[in-house]
């Protein structure tokens, strides 16, 4: 028996009573009507059993929502026979699943929203993928961009079918290409990766939807873990390969329990639903200001308050102006760096993907958030979350406060500089409206990498800036003594900046800054935004991205002659 096998056997019948089954996880005895009210889910240990595709259905969909479309059948393309001919597989698996071959599809509705829906059954042939698979996945993608219908799919599936040869192969790049094409056709995709996902499913399109949301526990990779251990001959890491595991690897976005699914499904549908152009005109929020205003603090003054560990940080600023936040993870080759927050929400009903760096409050949170600087992986993470948004049409918001890119060895062996700059030019090319604020700290290259923007926003009392004015100090003076002078010269403050034309209008704060009443100064951040967004909102991708060229074009001062 294979691991994956071993896997799929976690719930064994109890000899004693047939109404019970025996989790060979946590060797409980559980009572079968129990077992399924709670959705083959052990309730003593959290086991996610498998399930096969209608029952999937039933976890997934609304109840009744359902409509299947013509099942695919695969034939016998190579007249293969091992110890029994591939067609008499075929038909046990067929008997066995009532299936036609190992994939199920068609139209439903997920909190009420219409979408395509495509389901794997691993009891089919361990749900390898051959012709009628591949075809299956295609169809469903063809039908859901004629439809305009969000592409929901479910993978669970040991790799490519053996019995079909090249053929089989082939499935991985027809899949790849039918992914692409919605994606070129701005129709969202979610995939849903459940235990286990293997082999050329996961090298195909599980892994290019939109958006990756793996079931809690479920085994996902490349080859399988006993494949790596033979071929290595090293013992593997504690969960290796299970979906918390390739979360904090960067290549989830999100890992939920069975009964979460669904609920999340239907809030990412909402979303991706909603409106991407704000209303247009004054209703739309109150503008930022655009002419400089006397704040009575020195240029030092203003940097300490914006780093004020009590100021509102991303997250305390998402959480109030947006009236739903789905969260996304991961950068898709290392790991998920906690110092780079983003997902999709929505403001005052308008849908869109809002990142920013993330510090913290306390010492625990500052250094599990890296203090807000950025590997990398945060800014690639960024970089992808920013390209999603560009494919669905939401507009792109984000939120600077970072004293800089992160330092170390670690971070230049990854490509610091490679992801700052690939982070620079992506924002640059985005057809969507982008819509930028340095809410506290604006520290050098890491900061600008989030805030290539067509309208560049900052908090009355925050700073932006080249370099820290300690750092100018050290590098001119040879100590960080002289930083308030520094700050004073490098103009670090909002009405040196909006003077110079670096920022296009100043969010107002509260008397004692945001830090005092964090509610008013989100609300003011709120409508700033969503101004900025309506005066956006009438132009086109090319304009957008020529006005936003333009803006950067026009930077800086020169003598010619």
């Amino acid at each position: 028996m294979t691991a994956l096998d071993a896997r799929g056997a976690a719930l064994a019948a109890d000899p004693a009573e047939e109404k019970w089954l025996r989790c060979g996880r946590c060797g409980v005895s559980v009572y079968i009507p129990r077992l399924v009210r709670n959705r083959h889910v052990c309730p003593e240990c959290g086991h996610h059993r498998r399930l096969g595709a209608r029952e999937r259905l039933d976890v997934l969909v609304d109840e009744g929502s359902f409509s299947p479309a013509e099942q695919v059948r695969g034939a016998d393309p190579l007249g293969f026979s091992d110890s029994r001919p591939y067609t008499d597989r075929l038909a046990t698996a067929r008997r066995r699943t009532g299936l036609a071959d190992a994939m199920l599809y068609g139209g439903a509705a997920i909190g009420g929203h219409p979408v395509m829906v495509a389901v794997m059954d691993f009891g089919f042939m361990g749900g390898s993928m051959g012709s009628a698979v591949g075809e299956t996945v295609a169809r469903a993608a063809e039908e859901a961009e004629a439809r305009r219908w969000p592409l929901v799919l479910v993978a669970g599936s040991g790799g490519a079918r053996m019995q079909e040869g090249a053929l089989s192969l082939m499935q991985m790049a027809k899949t790849a290409q039918a992914l692409e094409r919605l994606r070129d056709a701005g129709v969202p995709s979610v995939c849903v990766l459940t235990d286990p996902t293997f082999g050329g499913v996961t090298a195909s399109f599980a892994t290019l939807a939109d958006l990756l949301v793996a079931e809690r526990g479920g085994l996902i990779g490349f080859a399988g873990p006993r494949v790596i251990e033979a071929a290595t001959r090293e013992t593997l890491p504690a969960g290796f390969q299970t979906a918390e595991y390739l979360k904090e690897q960067g290549m989830l976005d999100r890992v939920e329990p069975r009964d979460g699914l669904r609920p999340l499904l239907a809030r990412l549908l909402t979303l991706l639903a909603g409106d991407r152009k704000p209303p247009s005109g004054a209703s739309a929020g109150t503008a930022a200001r655009t002419a400089a205003r006397a704040s009575g603090r020195s240029a030092w003054e203003t940097v300490r308050l914006a780093r004020d560990i009590a100021r509102p940080t991303t997250l305390d600023y998402i959480w109030r102006i947006c009236g739903d936040f789905v969260a996304l993870h991961g950068d898709r080759h290392f790991r998920d760096d906690p110092a780079i927050v983003g997902g999709i929400g929505d403001i005052d009903g308008v849908s869109v993907m809002i990142i920013g760096h993330q510090k913290g409050h306390d010492t625990k949170e500052l250094v599990a958030r890296g203090f807000g600087m950025p590997g990398p992986e945060g800014y690639r993470k960024a970089l992808r979350l920013m390209r999603r948004a560009d494919t669905l049409g939401l507009p792109v918001v984000t939120l600077v406060d970072t004293q800089g890119a992160a330092p170390g060895i670690g971070a230049e062996e990854r490509g610091q500089a490679w992801a700052i700059s690939e982070c620079v030019a992506g924002m640059s090319r985005l057809r969507v409206p982008v819509v930028s604020t340095v809410t506290g700290e604006g520290g050098s290259g890491g900061a600008l990498a989030l805030a290539v923007a067509n309208t560049v926003l900052m908090m009355e009392n925050a700073c932006y800036s080249v370099i820290s004015p300690e750092s100018c100090s050290t590098i001119l003076h040879g100590d960080p003594s002289k930083g308030a002078e520094m700050a004073e010269a490098l103009r670090v403050t909002a009405p040196e900046l909006l003077a110079l034309g670096v920022v296009d209008g100043v969010v107002d704060e509260p008397e004692g800054g945001a830090q005092a009443d964090p509610a008013a100064a989100a609300a003011s951040l709120k409508a700033a935004v969503l101004s900025a967004l309506a005066d956006l909102g009438g132009l086109d991708g090319g304009e957008l991205r020529d006005r936003r060229h333009a803006r950067f074009r026009r930077q800086g001062v020169v003598v010619d002659g």
